[in-house]
């Protein structure tokens, strides 16, 4: 087990469960982000998330079984990832749903992780959904990193779509970049992340020119944040 996974685990048995059924689970969605052909969507991509999640929820008010929630959402929203694919977060969200309900989990608390990861498909506005507001941020935390590591999770979902030619690549790539940059708000506005928020319109911004792409272009597949 990596250190990666090693600091995982101990969230899984603090937040989603315990026990051989829990560890079965553990090492199912493991083994998904280790899956050949992932490269940003990764273990470590999981570990930022849930890092942040849990630095984010504190000052949210987020706590208890609602922290839960959002931590547990964080391990499947990725768990099936196919680039070529559009209902990814569904599908992730239904073997969530088997798993918290192979381990317990109410239906109530059960549907909230679902609704959460269903809303990475777009991070669009979680309204006063505090829970929802802080996972959403975390696994969009990348796009306020500072330039070098920025620059790193650019590379690595370029070679996750490497099914796409350069040009469509940058088609697709430009358009998801615009959609943030015309949103008032990246990150969920009841946070308040001032500085997130500033640092990805410069990160988004400079990721832009580029590509060389500051006119208006075509729309792909390559829609993943």
């Amino acid at each position: 087990m990596s250190g990666d996974e090693r600091e995982l685990h101990l969230a899984w048995q603090r937040h989603v469960g315990i026990g051989a059924e829990a560890a079965h689970w553990f090492d199912t969605v493991m083994g998904a982000y280790r899956a050949e052909g992932r490269h940003y969507h990764t273990v470590r991509h999981v570990r930022w998330v849930v890092q942040h999640i849990r630095a984010l929820a504190p000052p949210a008010g987020v706590v208890d079984g609602d922290l839960d929630t959002a931590v547990a959402a964080a391990f499947f929203h990725d768990v099936v990832y196919d680039p070529t694919a559009n209902d990814n977060e569904a599908t992730s969200a239904s073997m969530a749903r088997r798993a918290l309900t192979d381990l317990g989990w109410p239906p109530g608390p059960t549907d909230h992780v679902a609704a959460m990861i269903e809303a990475t498909a777009d991070h669009g506005t979680a309204g006063d959904d505090l829970a929802t507001c802080v996972m959403l941020a975390a696994d969009l935390g990348v796009l306020a990193a500072e330039p070098s590591p920025y620059g790193d999770y650019v590379r690595n979902v370029r070679k996750e779509y490497r099914h796409l030619d350069d040009a469509a690549w940058t088609a697709g790539r430009s358009s998801f970049v615009r959609s943030m940059l015309d949103r008032s708000a990246i990150f969920p506005v009841p946070l308040r992340l001032n500085a997130w928020e500033r640092r990805a319109r410069a990160n988004l911004t400079a990721e832009l020119a580029a590509m060389g792409s500051l006119s208006d272009g075509g729309a792909s597949d390559a829609r993943e944040p």
